[in-house]
């Protein structure tokens, strides 16, 4: 038998429960023995969790219990679960986490600690998605070239809403928060910073690079209007958040922003709730991952695919893939040195000069632009929408031309910026 202490039995840590024993029979004929959590840490003792395990509130009756096997951390935060697993760990215990943000800030050290003890994080990245095993086993053959992925589904359905319905981005928010898909406080998803976490992650395994959330570039999806949906239909666009790694020689871009992409590319058709992710490898080409990105059952269910992995038989898989250093690795490339092609939306002056100002101001930063769209501004007499495209550029070529044009005084509102991938 496999003893299993889980901490933090809320959402998903009660599904883990639940299907371990709805699903009993299944689970013990794959991993080979019975599977039985013995306790779970909670936060407060004062409500009924729906689960009929033992409960505590304090964490290390968990990791010093010499019965566990295996310690389950669902708990969210950074310090102090790292405290927590680093102590499981220290006692010889096996580890599943599901915490992202954890992985983001500790990963390396976690992984030195663990040294031959299973740690598994399946569903840190993409719910249900097994794209951890997918990227470290099934493409170990491969170098990894570009990673592109639609990693937050409430940025996914408020995007999806905004571009199907016309929603504003306030009205999107508020339905995502009715329905349970964004918290009352939505920052760590519409920032970016949820997805960037997993990206992270996912960049670890296929380069081998230790970077920080702090190091690379991050964008949400607050500024997005409809004039930016406008322009992405009339020029056959979607627009998603997307987290992207993408190897240029020794280097390696890491970025999280909203991005227009071509609408027949499948990541594009990804809609909703739902999360995707596109692995394009030197040997395989391009693979794709669908399916639920966040949910109790669907996170639950790659949690104890990772408890399976290990009461089958000891070591899994190195918890970063990597066996030994990496030689000859890559570097995190500088965000000034990100290569795009660029979206901007301005609010200017309707008179004649101003789009040779524009062209003038592109040019002089070494910035060609490939697509215009002119749209009359309603809401303001005598002003007018200009909707650009450039060609492939440098960030710090972009930024430069910005700056410059948000200093012009025809320019009446702060443009907003989308870069392109295609």
């Amino acid at each position: 038998m496999v003893r299993v202490g889980i901490i933090g039995v809320g959402t998903v840590g009660r599904s883990v429960v639940h299907i371990l024993k709805r699903n009993k029979e299944i689970i013990s004929a794959r991993a080979g023995k019975e599977i039985q959590v013995v306790k779970g840490v909670v936060r407060s003792l004062d409500r009924d969790r729906g689960v009929d395990i033992p409960l505590t509130t304090d964490p290390y009756e968990v990791t010093d219990d010499p019965r566990i096997d295996i310690v389950v951390e669902l708990m969210g935060g950074v310090e102090e679960p790292y405290r927590i697993v680093k102590r499981a760990l220290e006692n010889g215990k096996a580890v599943v986490t599901a915490n992202k943000a954890l992985l983001a800030y500790h990963r390396y050290e976690l992984s030195d600690l663990a040294g031959d003890l299973p740690f598994e994080f399946e569903a840190s990245v993409a719910g249900g998605i097994p794209i951890i095993k997918a990227l470290r086993d099934g493409l170990s053959a491969n170098h990894i070239e570009a990673l592109r992925g639609i990693m937050n589904g409430t940025c996914n359905y408020i995007l999806t809403k905004m571009a199907q319905e016309g929603s504003d981005f306030e009205s999107a928010l508020g339905e995502a928060q009715r329905l349970g898909y964004a918290e009352a406080d939505p920052t760590f998803d519409v920032d970016g910073f949820d997805a960037a976490h997993k990206l992270l992650i996912l960049a670890s395994i296929a380069y081998g690079i230790d970077v920080k959330p702090e190091d690379i570039l991050i964008q949400g999806i607050r500024e997005v209007g409809g004039m930016d949906f406008e322009f992405a239909r009339e020029f056959g666009y979607a627009i998603k958040l997307l987290a992207i790694a993408k190897k240029r020689g020794d280097r390696v871009e890491l970025r999280v922003h909203p991005t227009l992409i071509p609408k027949d590319e499948m990541i594009a058709k990804i809609d909703g709730v739902m999360n995707g992710i596109s692995v394009i490898g030197d040997a395989v080409g391009e693979t794709i991952f669908y399916g639920p990105g966040a949910g109790g059952d669907a996170t639950a269910s790659a949690v104890i695919s990772d408890i399976v992995e290990i009461a089958r038989g000891g070591k899994c898989a190195p918890m970063l893939g990597y066996k030994r250093p990496l030689e000859g690795g890559v570097t995190l490339a500088n965000i000034d040195e990100i290569e795009s092609k660029y979206y901007l939306r301005m609010v200017v002056e309707d008179r004649p000069g101003i789009l040779a100002q524009i062209a003038s101001i592109f040019g002089e930063s070494g910035i060609s632009i490939e697509s215009m769209l002119q749209k009359g501004c309603r809401e303001r007499e005598g002003m007018a929408h200009l909707l650009f495209s450039t060609h492939r550029c440098l960030e710090r070529d972009f930024q430069e031309a910005l700056r410059a044009l948000e200093g012009q005084s025809f320019v009446k509102e702060r443009p907003v910026m989308i870069r392109i991938e295609d």
